[in-house]
């Protein structure tokens, strides 16, 4: 492959609705360009980007595929990222390094929540962006739809390139609005020209009025001229247009079909001229050795810095690292510095991925995207730099993982290999999240939606030959008591020789604050028991604590006074106490009124308007308090409520199906409060069972 400066690389995101036919357009660019021979298909499972098993066997992308692209003299970097909600994470590492966006829209399908979702994805990166509707081949296609919808949305941004030509209601070309002229496909791609068909003029005059419109509206000079009724010139209505596009104030709509190759060259002539290159973006980072901001402006001729956007580590290809050159020249013999692990790594080879197949080049110049192999220290997020110039770049963000499920390895042995396996997919997905819940004796596996950890689960079956079983948590209650009571603890123990003996006689009371476990205090009077003995009486409190007889949870808010005891002179010990004391634990916490408290959380769930009576019906179904309402920009509430971290299990997937996927939430712990007696006793029920059938 042939090195490509700056000016002449343009990184593309591919963004849209799971299913709309991203993958497909990626497939008919690489056959239209003269990349593959055959065009591949999804269902076929043979396409450059969709080349993991997982996702081959479910027919949708799961991860993130870099497909460079050569057009002409210009190397378009495209990255395919799934459109299924549960792997945005994927989306967001892609999005860090674009530097433009191409909306892929179907057209019998219409503008759906994951176009929406694009468009916002879009103006946090502040990324330009072009519409690309598919599937025009289709009998139930609908384009005029698809512009309405998305001039509803966006206003005057919106400029439609093209309006479709048909015959016999088949798709057989399009009328380019820019230029006003008929474009008729022969083959694949290629067109001949045409004349614009009579039935065509009303939707085009339409179409030509939304777009000069768009242009108007780019500046005051142009916005005189349209008013006074005069028209534009082409030269005018082109260069508006290049420097409106770049900037995100239009919107390019244009059109295709991915299954026929049609429509693809046009996509990259109009990405090749409107879209920016990387030196026309900006990224500033950190030179940790003197504490300066360095503005690395994608220029090749400031010292080299990197950074890695994705992982990739798979046990047949091996582990990547794909990165985004910020600034300089990588070569296939230099000396890099990960400035965030503060270590050299060594590289032998410099690589180019396309899906999976790996170009070997020479070296790489700012803007590029890459790959480097078996980096011992580098993970996703890394920059990678010289010693001499140690830059920092901020590290990626990801939408936070809320959903998570326990798990357990099928065969005993195994839990090394689970272990390894797992910390190789979160190298590669930064939304998976393993906790070691120790309390509650369990390990959980978090993820955005419960799609993905199934994807997790069969991942580690087929590609780590290992088996782990998903299922329901145990959600933390704590155990509390709710009066004061005194008990007597006795053990004693003879048994030839010294004996054991201990005795105690401790009040048992509520502390007032379910942040601490316990309190202890002793009010011996006259050496009932010795002072040496105190501290294993609060030994036998810690120990108990841990896990209170009702269910098996950690006590909280307990206070323990020893208030007399008596003791043996020769049989006495420390362990004879601290027995005594477990013993009086036991029965005083029964005694005195124990209560489960369950953990409360404080949920936001951002909607649009139209979904809220929905939800706060849900929520109240769930227990939940609703606390307030906020409206947001874009007709959106923001619904706050405390609701039991037991009743937020499978919200992801309810909330989903209830707003069509538009939904949003995120939590965190607020407190504890004191369960329905009908939730303590379904709870202790399922404990038992559960401890039955562990023994």
């Amino acid at each position: 492959m042939n090195v490509y400066t700056s000016e002449k690389i343009r990184n593309v995101v591919l963004l849209g609705h799971g299913g709309c036919g991203k993958t497909t357009l990626v497939e008919a660019m690489a056959y239209t360009t003269g990349i593959t021979k055959r065009q591949g298909k999804v269902e076929e499972g043979n396409t450059i980007s969709d080349y993991d098993k997982e996702e081959q066997k479910r027919l949708f992308s799961i991860s993130t595929t870099v497909v460079p692209i050569i057009f002409e003299d210009t190397k378009i970097n495209f990255l395919d990222t799934p459109g299924y909600f549960d792997f945005v994470g994927e989306a967001e590492e892609a999005l860090a390094v674009a530097d433009a966006a191409v909306i892929v829209i179907s057209a019998k399908a219409g503008v759906e929540v994951g176009t929406v979702k694009a468009w916002d994805f879009c103006e946090k990166y502040h990324l330009p962006r072009i519409f690309f509707v598919t599937d025009m081949d289709d009998d139930n296609a609908s384009y005029r739809e698809v512009v309405e919808k998305l001039t509803d949305l966006y206003g005057k941004k919106i400029a439609p390139f093209h309006i479709p030509i048909r015959e016999n209601e088949k798709f057989v070309g399009f009328v380019n609005v820019v230029k006003m002229e008929g474009r008729k496909f022969t083959a694949g791609s290629n067109y001949e020209e045409c004349e614009i068909p009579d039935y065509s003029q009303e939707n085009l005059s339409k179409s030509r009025e939304i777009l000069l419109d768009a242009v108007a509206e780019t500046s005051e000079e142009l916005m005189e001229k349209y008013f006074a009724g005069e028209e534009f010139t082409q030269e005018e209505i082109s260069v508006a247009l290049r420097n409106n596009v770049i900037d995100g104030t239009v919107v390019p709509i244009m059109m295709g079909s991915g299954a026929h190759a049609q429509g693809t060259s046009m996509l990259l002539q109009a990405i090749e001229k409107y879209f920016p290159d990387p030196a026309r973006m900006s990224i500033i980072g950190k030179n940790i050795k003197t504490g300066e901001a360095f503005d690395a402006g994608y220029d090749e001729k400031k010292p080299f810095s990197a950074r890695v956007f994705k992982t990739i580590a798979d046990p047949f290809i091996g582990k990547f690292s794909l990165f985004k050159v910020c600034s300089g020249v990588i070569k296939s013999d230099s000396q890099i510095y990960n400035t965030n692990k503060e270590t050299e790594e060594k590289i032998s080879r410099l690589y180019v991925l396309r899906g999976k197949e790996q170009i070997e080049v020479e070296e790489l110049h700012a803007g590029d995207i890459g790959a480097l192999g078996k980096l011992s220290d580098t993970s996703t997020g890394d920059t990678l730099a010289t010693k001499a110039a140690p830059i920092e770049y901020d590290r990626i963000e990801v939408a936070t993982p809320y959903t998570y499920q326990r798990f357990k390895t099928k065969n005993k042995g195994d839990d090394d290999k689970v272990s390894q396996a797992l910390g190789k997919l979160m190298d590669e997905d930064l939304t998976l999240k393993v906790v070691n819940d120790k309390e509650n004796r369990q390990t959980l596996l978090y993820g955005i939606g419960d799609q993905q950890l199934d994807v997790v689960v069969n991942k580690l079956l087929t590609k780590y030959k290992v088996d782990i079983e998903m299922m329901k948590p145990r959600v933390p209650f704590r155990e509390t008591i709710r009066k004061k009571v005194r008990v007597q603890g006795k053990y004693k123990k003879q048994s030839g020789g010294h004996g054991q003996y201990g005795d105690v006689h401790i009040e048992f009371e509520p502390s007032g604050d379910n942040e601490t476990a316990y309190v202890f205090e002793e009010k011996i009077f006259g050496g009932s028991v010795p002072r040496n003995y105190f501290p294993a009486v609060e030994k036998g409190i810690a120990e108990s604590v841990l896990k209170g007889p009702v269910a098996g949870y950690p006590v909280v808010g307990l206070k323990a006074t020893l208030v007399d005891g008596s003791y043996h002179p020769v049989d006495s010990s420390e362990m004879a106490f601290k027995m005594a004391t477990i013993q009086a634990f036991k029965q005083g916490f029964m005694d005195a009124s124990p209560v489960l408290l369950e953990p409360i959380a404080s949920l936001r769930v951002v909607v649009p308007d139209k979904f809220t009576g929905d939800i706060m019906g849900d929520l109240n179904k769930r227990r939940g308090r609703v606390l307030g309402m906020n409206p947001l920009a874009g007709a959106k509430q923001e619904i706050v409520a405390d609701i039991p971290m037991s009743e937020l299990y499978g919200y992801s997937t309810d909330l989903r199906s209830m707003t069509g996927g538009s939904g949003d939430y995120s939590y965190e712990f607020a407190r504890y409060e004191q369960a329905p007696s009908d939730v303590q006793q379904k709870v202790m029920e399922e404990n038992s069972k559960e401890e039955q059938a562990e023994e």
